[in-house]
């Protein structure tokens, strides 16, 4: 009990700053949606499918910059020196911000294609422009905040973090609704203000880092390697999600704009809760990492059970909660009866989606620190693309289910998913990861 204590106490004194930071930077999000909704519906529509793109976009670059901290710990764990690696973290965040910018923007011209309500084209091409100017800030923080992150330096990025989510929401205000001789922008003001905290959050960070370490300059190409061998199925597992999710914002935006604002809504509400056991996963990722690097594989396994284990239990608990006050919580971002209609029964339903969310981002955490993440990427390939979305088309158009009938089938791929890589990981744990040493603290 005392061994098991340790652990939980190792995976959350990393965590709690973690979770703090994330449960902020959605929090960012959140006050994004709430400005829109408050504003109108058509603005937090336009938004919804605005951001349901490009996030899909943009996540690629995030998912490989978020190897970052799983790499280095590993490296440090081998006795590597890890600092070297900054300025190859920022020339990879470069060049991937440039990458991703083009790719926003040359999206642009197929917005009238899409089939999107008429009068909301105008506010989702706006909201594309300007955001495609704010990759470099955003993935400027996201590799600085990975880099401390590895050497377990968390709290102040993270606190950081929680300042921005105020900052944003006066921005959003400003210049969503307009005020003095600044005017009303709707959807591109929400993108103005996002793309001026980016910048904030990246710029701080980036000075922070040679404040609390030793930066020394290197070139290694295999640094470079092992981002993209690992990063890239890590970034592809997410950005497979965060598409099926998108992707029924999109299709259900086609049949009507108040579907893709509850999507907003509802995804909102999971992202609220998922934040910490992604933080969780993320603390799991640099423990077990140093383990694999330092080849210590009973503390590695422990790491690994324990983090599973404080992500179910909380998702668990989150998952009673919205099940007990789910029009309370919808009421947060919207006063639409019709809106709020169409939201409740799925958030129900978002219940039993959570618990097994939290299984997966665990089990992801852990295949992440020990380098091996092509299971993950395949697993939420079959379990989104070829369940959940052909599933959820026909429960939601054949059976006309709508909405609720997407999240039908998104409660049958993440069992799928969560069973896949669960399987995979005891029968690793059995075949390449014996038990060679005793130690306990790392």
């Amino acid at each position: 009990m005392l061994v098991r204590s340790f652990y939980i106490k190792d995976i959350t004194n990393i965590a709690g700053p973690i979770i703090l930071g994330n449960l902020g930077f959605i929090l960012i999000g959140v006050g994004d949606v709430i400005v829109a909704g408050r504003h109108s519906t058509d603005t937090l529509a336009a938004v919804s499918l605005a951001t349901a793109i490009i996030n899909c976009i943009m996540i690629f670059g995030n998912g490989i910059l978020g190897s970052i901290s799983a790499i280095l710990s590993n490296y440090r764990g081998a006795g590597k020196e890890a600092e070297k690696y900054f300025y190859p973290s920022l020339k990879f965040a470069a060049i991937l911000s440039v990458l991703i910018s083009i790719l926003i923007i040359a999206c642009i011209p197929f917005i009238d294609k899409l089939g999107f309500e008429s009068k909301l084209v105008p506010m989702i091409k706006d909201y594309f422009w300007i955001t495609a100017f704010s990759t470099f800030g955003a993935y400027l923080h996201t590799s600085t905040k990975e880099f401390l992150q590895a050497f377990e330096i968390v709290v102040f990025p993270n606190i950081l973090t929680v300042i921005c989510i105020f900052v944003n929401l006066f921005l959003n205000i400003i210049f969503c609704f307009g005020f003095g001789s600044i005017p009303e922008m709707s959807a591109g003001g929400l993108a103005i203000a996002s793309l001026i905290t980016r910048y904030l959050m990246g710029g701080v960070l980036f000075f922070y880092c040679f404040k609390k370490v030793n930066i020394k300059h290197h070139k290694d190409k295999n640094y470079y390697k092992d981002l993209i061998k690992v990063g890239t199925p890590a970034s592809l597992a997410v950005m497979i999600e965060f598409i099926g999710f998108n992707a029924i914002t999109v299709i259900m935006g086609r049949v009507g704009g108040i579907y893709a604002a509850a999507q907003n809504i509802v995804c909102t509400l999971t992202s609220v809760s998922f934040m910490v056991p992604l933080a969780i996963s993320n603390a799991t990722a640099v423990k077990v990492g140093f383990a694999n690097g330092a080849r210590y594989y009973k503390s590695l396994k422990t790491y690994a059970y324990t983090g599973i284990a404080l992500c179910v239990a909380f998702m668990t608990c989150s998952a009673i909660v919205v099940g007990l006050i789910p029009e309370f919580l919808v009421r947060l971002f919207t006063n639409d009866a019709e809106l709020i209609k169409v939201c409740i029964p799925v958030a129900y339903v978002l219940c039993f989606f959570q618990i097994f969310d939290g299984l997966q981002v665990s089990l992801a955490g852990i295949f992440k620190g020990i380098k091996q993440t092509s299971i993950v990427m395949i697993s939420n390939l079959i379990a989104y693309w070829f369940v959940s979305i052909p599933l959820g088309c026909v429960l939601a158009l054949h059976y006309k289910l709508n909405l609720l009938g997407f999240w039908y089938s998104l409660g049958v791929s993440a069992i799928i998913l969560c069973t896949i890589m669960l399987t995979t990981l005891i029968k690793k744990f059995k075949t390449d990861y014996k038990e060679t040493s005793c130690r306990t603290s790392l």
